[in-house]
């Protein structure tokens, strides 16, 4: 059985452990799971908001099966709907090519890239426009 969770400590923990984020996040961040049977397999934290922007970190365990329709809509949901920000940006590692494929899918464009910000590289600033988002009515 799947249920959403908004525990952003629980959700923390997992997005940070699969993302490498080893500086926490910010007292503020908030964050949506998707558990199952008592274990995060699925989750977004959204640190930074700003009023028209928020930064989505979004990790998932490789075949759990947790890109369902309710995930995918409760995510997408928060941040255009609930916070109503304008944009939903990602930071996304050059080198991670199957988290560059997923951004992609979900609908967010390329914007810029920040070089040599972490050890293995340079960064790919992506966006998602509020108006571009497909997931808000599924």
């Amino acid at each position: 059985m799947f249920v959403l969770t908004n525990d952003a400590q629980r959700v923390g923990v997992f997005c940070a452990e699969r993302i490498g984020n080893t500086a926490g996040w910010a007292p503020t961040a908030t964050g949506i799971g998707l558990d199952r049977n008592g274990v995060i397999i699925a989750g977004v934290m959204y640190d930074r908001y700003t009023g028209p922007n928020v930064v989505a970190h979004i990790a998932g365990v490789p075949g759990s099966r947790w890109m369902t329709r309710n995930f995918l809509r409760a995510i997408f949901q928060y941040p255009f709907l609930g916070l109503e920000v304008k944009r939903l940006t990602a930071e996304v590692e050059v080198a991670n090519t199957a988290a560059m494929r997923l951004n992609k899918h979900f609908g967010f464009q390329y914007e810029a890239t920040l070089t040599d910000v972490f050890p293995s590289g340079d960064v790919d600033i992506m966006v998602m426009w509020k108006q571009d988002c497909r997931w808000l009515h599924i």
